[in-house]
């Protein structure tokens, strides 16, 4: 029976046009990789940059690869980035539903009418379902393709399980256009006679992202370079639907070094995972978008971009065409940048929960602590390690006290904690300007630079060679009882 045109009438109408509109659509599988977040991002860039709508999409018709809890990490995850979509399974909108497997029915009804346009045909040869999926078989040897109307006619009546395949033709070429590659041509007799609907009745990824990209009015289509091999197909499939076919935005692989993709079997991390190795969202953002895009013209010069800056900023022609290569090094001079950059107040937020790791006694103040680390941490998760003297003096090695620089052995540290102890039990008040003002006359006093009595002072409160802040701040935080307790010991220890 032929399909009825009105359904397929009703279905075109419901298209907005005239804007542009762009999708995300992944498919909840577990983490959201770096490459989909960059996918995520640019395409939601494309649509901010043109006033246009960002779509959600969820494409869960592999029903085998689902995992639970996935399609909430992509929530998640875009809210965290800032990524707002316009329309979605969760706010709607005119073109829904957003989730494949509730679009099921819809893809029967193409998969028929390509049939009855000549440019797909029913299968009945056994296969299996990855086969199916993969399109692994010999398309010289499949019978199917040639059958006579009798024929399909009376296996359709028995009930004979099939799959629709697309019909290639056989001749000629199909050219596509990409945005980064240009025009790519390939001759049709290489490519194989895909399976479009399964024999469950869902759809194949890429039967199912070319109908929906149609009825949601999808302008611009961004995707990995993985998909240029099967990008004739599409075309071939909107041209026997009739269809406008949108731009092409094909984006090179982000690699861990000149010869691996990122994997998170490899180790390489995810988003969540970044976060959790103590990035922002905010630098991870910036960082991500420079993955394969570049800024023109004045801009051509600046990294560092607000996601508003790379909204006004983004330019498709930017996106290159070369694999990008993911250095942790890069990502960590952005973070700094994004960290230096927060105020005060969110620094010493973000930074808590991590100072709470390793410092907790409750009369340290954290806000003090963070105060010393905000220009002098990379990442978040640098902070315990930085800052656990607070909480516990190190067993520390005497030869700390031995510095070159600062004029500093032994015996001169224990000429300056003897010095410094009683200047330190005879202020009246402890404060930072307090404590800063009795050593610096004490310096001056003993006639040696203020690196000399500083240093031993520092390595006696603290028990590490290298801290975030000097003598004062850490004396001022620790408090007078405590610091005077280590600065004894110390004493006691170079004394013995």
């Amino acid at each position: 029976m032929a399909p009825d045109s009105r359904f397929f009438d009703e279905m075109e109408a419901r298209i907005p046009k005239g804007g542009v509109r762009t999708r995300f659509a992944p498919s909840p599988t577990g983490y959201m990789h770096v490459g989909n977040l960059r996918t995520a991002l640019y395409t939601w860039l494309i649509a901010r940059h043109a006033g246009g709508t960002f779509i959600l999409r969820i494409e869960d018709t592999d029903q085998g690869r689902l995992v639970e809890g996935a399609t909430d990490v992509i929530y998640r995850t875009m809210a965290e980035c800032g990524l707002t979509h316009d329309e979605g399974p969760d706010v709607g909108g005119p073109v829904g539903p957003y989730i494949q497997s509730e679009r099921r029915d819809l893809y029967g009804k193409y998969a028929h009418l390509l049939v009855e346009k000549g440019a797909a045909y029913y299968c009945f040869c056994e296969k299996t379902e990855s086969e199916e999926d993969s399109g692994e078989w010999d398309r010289a040897a499949d019978p199917c393709r040639d059958l006579d109307a009798a024929e399909v006619k009376k296996n359709l009546a028995a009930g004979k399980p099939y799959v629709i395949r697309q019909r290639i033709p056989r001749e000629g070429s199909t050219t596509f256009h990409d945005v980064s590659f240009g025009d790519i041509t390939v001759e049709n007799k290489t490519l194989d006679d895909q399976v479009l609907l399964k024999r469950d009745g869902l759809p194949t990824y890429n039967f199912a992202n070319v109908v929906d990209d149609h009825l949601m009015g999808i302008t611009h289509v961004v995707r990995g370079s993985e998909y240029l091999s099967s990008a004739p197909k599409y075309n071939l499939l909107y041209e026997a639907f009739g269809w406008e076919i949108p731009t092409y935005v094909h984006c090179s692989p982000v690699m861990r070094d000149q010869h691996n993709k990122m994997s998170k079997r490899h180790g390489d991390p995810s988003y969540e995972d970044l976060i959790a190795q103590g990035y922002l969202t905010d630098a991870v953002l910036n960082y991500v978008a420079l993955l394969g895009w570049a800024p023109k013209g004045e801009l051509s010069e600046q990294e560092i971009f607000s996601l508003q800056e790379l909204a006004d900023a983004f330019d498709i022609a930017g996106i290159s065409k070369s694999p990008a290569i993911f250095d942790i090094a890069k990502l960590d001079h952005f973070n700094a940048v994004y960290l230096r950059a927060l105020s005060p107040e969110n620094f010493a937020k973000a930074a808590e929960p991590y100072i709470r790791q390793s410092v907790k006694n409750p009369e340290i103040d954290t806000a003090a602590v963070a105060e010393l680390l905000q220009a002098r941490c990379e990442r978040l998760t640098d902070i315990p390690e930085k800052v656990d003297f607070f909480d516990a003096l190190p067993d520390y090695g005497l030869e700390l006290f031995t510095n070159k620089k600062s004029k500093t052995n032994a015996e001169v540290s224990k000429t300056m904690l003897e010095a410094a102890i009683p200047a330190l039990e005879a202020l009246p008040e402890w404060s930072q300007d307090g404590i800063h003002d009795a050593l610096i006359g004490l310096a001056e006093k003993l006639g040696v630079k203020n690196a000399t009595l500083m240093w031993p002072v520092r390595i006696a409160a603290a028990g590490k060679q290298v801290t975030p802040g000097g003598a004062v701040e850490i004396c001022r935080i620790l408090g007078r009882e405590e610091t005077l307790r280590r600065l004894r010991l110390a004493l006691d220890r170079l004394s013995a």
